[in-house]
């Protein structure tokens, strides 16, 4: 029952996540993408605030030691929100062309880019993970480059983006067992919202009334995508293997699609269809190449 539970939330996670492509796509309607990065991020802080509060209460009462040291933080929350910023930029700027769907299928492609940067850190990658990046390829190729053989600027960008989380997850991995994970969020949300403020003093001239006009996109994508979504998957990995938890959360870009049909009317075509199918077999297929069997996790329960 503890495994179903968990395995619940991260997939109400990825719910939130993939439906939030539609809000930034709205919110674009109002505001710039520095903007509305700069605000949600922040919104994301506030979010976080009141679960750290509560966690450290309990983590008190409880005589629960937590990991890590101040130091490790705050060079974590440096890494990952300098990291988060440059990605969701990139992803937010590219919405004002791309519809949601196609947008969050190209930002899936982090999950078969981690394995392979995985590499430069030694990591091996099983061989069958090569055909799934092959197959997408063809499925990244359809949904970005036309029938005249170009592809547009907002692609290139959703692919950086793609690029830039895959290395943000690294970083996630390689700082969350050290420290407290929803401290960390909290700060990376922090970090990436003072950077995007300052882009937003350089490049856009943010309005009083269009933001109050986007409040609607900018809650449900600070509150909901950055502090509960994050809180749901804190929670729901706790008993759900790695491999499976990632299994769950990729099906995020099949919701970022059915939400852009459903709330924004953006039908695809079929070649954007056959594209999305494509990848979404590449993404589930590497997830399954990339289980441990079972004797590989110690498991020998019938």
């Amino acid at each position: 029952m503890k495994k179903w539970s968990g395995s619940l939330m991260l997939l109400l996670g990825a719910m939130i996540w993939g439906s939030a492509f539609v809000a930034q796509s709205i919110g674009m309607a109002y505001i710039g993408p520095i903007t509305f990065q700069a605000i949600r991020s922040m919104l994301g802080v506030l979010a976080l605030l009141p679960v750290i509060a509560l966690r450290s209460r309990r983590t008190k009462k409880e005589q629960v030691k937590v990991p890590g040291n101040t130091r490790t933080l705050l060079l974590g929350g440096l890494l990952c929100g300098v990291v988060l910023f440059m990605a969701a930029t990139l992803q937010q700027m590219a919405l004002v062309h791309v519809t949601a769907g196609k947008a969050g299928f190209l930002t899936t492609m982090y999950i078969l880019i981690v394995p392979i940067l995985g590499l430069l850190l030694g990591r091996r990658v099983p061989r069958l993970l090569w055909g799934c990046v092959l197959l997408a390829l063809v499925g990244m190729y359809l949904l970005s480059v036309t029938e005249a053989f170009t592809i547009t600027v907002p692609d290139l960008y959703l692919i950086g983006c793609s690029v830039i989380f895959a290395v943000h997850i690294l970083l996630v991995d390689h700082f969350s067992p050290r420290v407290d994970g929803v401290k960390l969020s909290c700060l990376q949300f922090l970090v990436a919202g003072t950077l995007a403020t300052i882009g937003v003093l350089l490049f856009e001239q943010p309005d009083s009334s269009a933001i109050l006009l986007a409040w609607m996109p900018l809650v449900y994508v600070g509150v909901f995508s950055s502090g509960v979504a994050y809180t749901l998957q804190i929670m729901g990995q706790r008993s759900t293997s790695p491999a499976l938890a990632s299994l769950i959360m990729s099906l995020e870009s099949v919701f970022a699609m059915l939400a852009g049909i459903v709330v924004l009317g953006q039908i695809p075509s079929g070649r954007e269809l056959l594209g999305s199918a494509l990848m979404f077999l590449a993404i589930t297929l590497a997830q399954l190449v990339q289980m441990p069997r079972p004797l590989e996790t110690g498991d020998k329960t019938a």
